[in-house]
């Protein structure tokens, strides 16, 4: 699913296995227009813009990045730890480390920090953590990131404190111990504890589970003061939180403020002006591909634009149930047909990122980097044709499932007009946002093509390759695109989901990804790059290869 930044994320999403090894980070990435200091400054109202009208501030309906908005007010068992030139890393949130493996990787265990305290002042227990992650299973509660529900045990028939009462694979021996039992091996659990569902949440605040969103009580250095969809957003200090006991949270500003559902041209003129309070904000969404060539030739807003490295996969899904796409040699044409520089030019041309020939994302521990369509840029017309003959010259009439935005479009038409050259005929259909999630994601999959981007939810090669190829996301809300089921891939899938060894894991998500594109149902088109623009009092604002998003936990304001 196409990730976007910050207050309901995406990626997503991903959401997925977590497989804790890594993700989007190269060592290179470009530092222009980040703002570092040595250290953070206290003081001031931080704005932050954003296209989104909506907030989920409910930690269970969430899928929000660990860096992103929920964060600074809502803690974890663990979180990640993103600096400039630094591989995304787990460390401890509000446990002391970032688990203790036994029994193979199927049972880990967390004790809590000392002193934690909600914003009411009341302590913060290892039987509200485990409240949080119950309540998550709960059908009301939906939407937010769900590999744990498949990962504990008896987690799948289990449906939330509100009906079923505990669950058993959750333990609390203590206040400030919990011990998770899941069903098979999985080495990424201390990625899996960072995600929303893992903050803490008092029963006694839970009354009415469906309005718990409009006031969470925090556990982190922010509390939520007000939220007005459609317009605002506004967080202040929390006293109760101790800094001692938080590593990754700064909390500079005294007041945060989210601007919602701003136009995306609007908030980028606004901070190309930089006049005002606009001195103190940064926009929350990508600047668009207008704005960033306006921003090439002015020198004060180019010096403020901060542009990730490769990350985020955009790519082409063939639906390899319909015919003729069921033929490997009709989906290998497609392959050498697509013109990936026309599509790299419909998002704004290098700046939008850079032609892409595996699965895993660039900054991933373990990434291989290979080409098995060797097609160059803009494609191989004439292997295509070839190949399409091999298969006996099919008429191809394929219908491409796009959303409706602009943006979106025009790469529908790069992705048009490049297999055209080769006699393959495109009608693209597009559709609002809810509707184009739920048609390619359905049991039914009436479509040939899908034009999709995937964000890992976490650093892990197990973030590209499950939720996208494993067999069991196809249909009913799984994001398998392609409706692809191989089962050597899925047996590479379990076998490195249950990998402790990040090597070992490492070693078998490269072979999966290999594998997977040697049957080629999906044709990788670009890892994109995430451009951001920040006021000029805006300081400690930066982008890593992984998550290719601001740390917002880290944002701080000059004085």
């Amino acid at each position: 699913m196409s990730r976007r930044p910050s207050l309901s994320v995406a990626a997503v999403a991903v959401a997925a296995a977590l497989a804790l090894t890594a993700c989007n980070a190269n060592s290179d990435s470009d530092t222009a227009g980040q703002s570092t200091t040595s250290s953070t400054q206290k003081g001031g109202e931080l704005t932050i813009l954003t296209s989104s009208s909506t907030v989920t501030l409910d930690p269970a309906k969430s899928s929000n990045l660990a860096i992103t908005t929920l964060g600074l007010f809502n803690r974890r068992l663990t979180s990640w730890e993103i600096e400039p030139g630094k591989t995304a890393q787990a460390v401890p949130d509000l446990a002391t480390d970032t688990g203790t493996p036994s029994d193979d990787g199927k049972t880990w265990t967390y004790h809590l920090k000392s002193g934690l305290k909600f914003s009411d002042g009341s302590p913060i227990t290892s039987q509200d953590v485990k409240y949080g992650v119950e309540r998550s299973f709960a059908p009301e509660l939906s939407g937010g990131l769900g590999y744990h529900k498949s990962l504990l045990e008896d987690g799948e028939k289990y449906q939330g404190p509100y009906t079923d009462g505990d669950l058993d694979s959750i333990e609390t021996p203590d206040d400030t111990t919990i011990v998770f039992h899941l069903n098979v091996s999985y080495g990424d659990w201390p990625w899996i504890v960072s995600m929303p569902a893992f903050s803490p949440v008092p029963k006694s605040a839970d009354a009415k589970p469906q309005e718990y969103g409009q006031h969470p009580v925090s556990s982190g250095p922010y509390q939520v003061d007000s939220y007005k969809e459609g317009s605002t957003l506004s967080l202040s200090r929390n006293p109760n939180w101790d800094q001692s006991t938080d590593e990754v949270r700064t909390a500079g500003p005294d007041k945060i403020t989210f601007q919602l559902g701003q136009d995306d041209t609007v908030a980028a003129q606004k901070l190309i002006a930089d006049s005002g309070d606009d001195k103190n904000a940064f926009q929350a969404s990508f600047v668009p591909p207008a704005q960033l060539s306006q921003i090439q030739s002015n020198a004060d807003a180019k010096s403020r634009l901060v542009t990730s490295d490769a990350g985020a996969l955009a790519y082409l899904a063939i639906n390899v149930k319909h015919k003729p796409l069921d033929d490997l040699k009709v989906r290998q044409a497609l392959e050498y047909a697509v013109d990936k520089k026309a599509f790299q030019i419909a998002v704004g041309g290098s700046i939008g990122g850079e032609p892409a020939t595996t699965l895993i994302t660039p900054g991933i521990a373990g990434r291989q980097d290979y080409d098995l369509y060797p097609a160059g840029e803009s494609g191989d017309v004439d292997k295509a044709k070839q190949l399409l003959a091999d298969a006996g010259n099919p008429k191809l009439s394929l219908t491409l499932l796009v959303e409706s935005d602009p943006v979106e479009v025009l790469k529908a038409q790069a992705i048009q007009q490049g297999l055209k050259r080769a006699g393959i005929e495109v009608t693209i259909k597009s559709e609002e946002s809810d509707a184009w999630y739920a048609d390619v994601t359905s049991d039914k999959g009436d479509y040939d093509l899908a034009l999709a981007s995937w964000q890992p939810d976490f650093p892990s090669a197990n973030g590209n390759i499950q939720p996208l190829f494993a067999s069991s996301e196809i249909g009913g809300g799984g994001f398998n695109l392609s409706r692809y089921s191989e089962p050597e891939v899925d047996d590479l899938i379990q076998q490195a989901s249950a990998a402790t060894d990040p090597a070992q894991a490492e070693k078998l998500w490269a072979q999966a990804d290999k594998r997977i594109l040697q049957d080629a149902p999906v044709v990788p088109l670009l890892f994109k790059k995430n451009s951001f623009l920040h006021g000029s009092n805006v300081q400690n604002f930066f982008v890593t290869p992984f998550p290719a998003y601001p740390n917002y936990l880290k944002v701080s304001l000059s004085k």
